[in-house]
């Protein structure tokens, strides 16, 4: 039986394109169906998250996941993504280093973020490895006329961020948390916000004025606000225009 995207708590963007606010972090979840394969951007906090995104998922394509796209290696984008089994993994180039050799730290900021240390351990004892490291950009043909792009645009919150461009009317870009919209921009001692502005620069640059921004956290929102944005984190950690 066929659902809708309402039906299963997921807000359509655009034709086979829509996201899911998952609860606790109110982290995004994104899914692009195409013809014969679906790419997810981002996995959740824990393999239960990333089990439940998956079915969703699924159930909205008609078909399997065969893509996963990770737009930075935080716990709350990564720890479900072992819960997608047999799917092409994707990142920015050098994240599959940090989630290999910084297991420790993921796990501990997530306890330190309140998930329970044994979903922590279980997550970060089965982390998926990233296959496919984007160093630039990387198109990828999900079928039935639907292509999308990963660019890394990085560095900014991390120092390996990835974003997804969905060409379409509107065209639609999943900007993990390089956008926020439910609070202030968080940057941990993993960011580089000096180098912050310049990834939005390169992120409006790529999807453009009518795009829809899907933030890592919050509500979409537009080129507007993303430039506001990008202009406080500049106001914010001094760094010249």
């Amino acid at each position: 039986m066929t659902v809708t995207w309402e039906e299963l708590g997921w807000e359509r963007l655009a034709a086979g394109v829509g996201r899911r606010r998952l609860p606790v972090w109110d982290c995004t979840a994104g899914l692009v169906v195409g013809g014969d394969a679906a790419l997810v951007i981002d996995a959740g906090s824990s393999l239960g998250e990333g089990a439940r995104l998956r079915t969703e998922a699924e159930r909205l394509a008609g078909h399997r996941v065969t893509h996963l796209a990770l737009t930075h290696a935080h716990f709350d984008h990564v720890f479900g993504a072992a819960a997608f089994a047999g799917a092409e993994v994707y990142g920015a180039v050098g994240v599959d280093a940090v989630l290999g050799e910084g297991r420790a730290a993921l796990r501990a900021d997530a306890t330190a973020n309140g998930l329970d240390r044994r979903r922590a351990a279980e997550a970060v004892d089965a982390l998926a490895t990233v296959r496919h490291q984007v160093s630039g950009e990387w198109t990828l043909d999900l079928g039935g006329g639907r292509q999308v792009l990963l660019a890394n645009v990085g560095p900014g919150h991390t120092a390996h961020d990835l974003v997804v461009l969905v060409p379409g009317s509107p065209e639609v870009v999943f900007c993990g948390d390089l956008v926020e919209e439910s609070g202030q921009p968080q940057a941990g001692p993993d960011a580089l916000p000096g180098h912050w502005p310049d990834a939005l620069d390169r992120l409006l640059a790529l999807g453009g004025e009518d795009a829809r921004y899907v933030p890592g956290h919050g509500a979409v929102v537009d080129a507007e606000f993303v430039r506001a944005q990008r202009d406080a984190l500049a106001a914010r950690f001094g760094v010249s225009r």
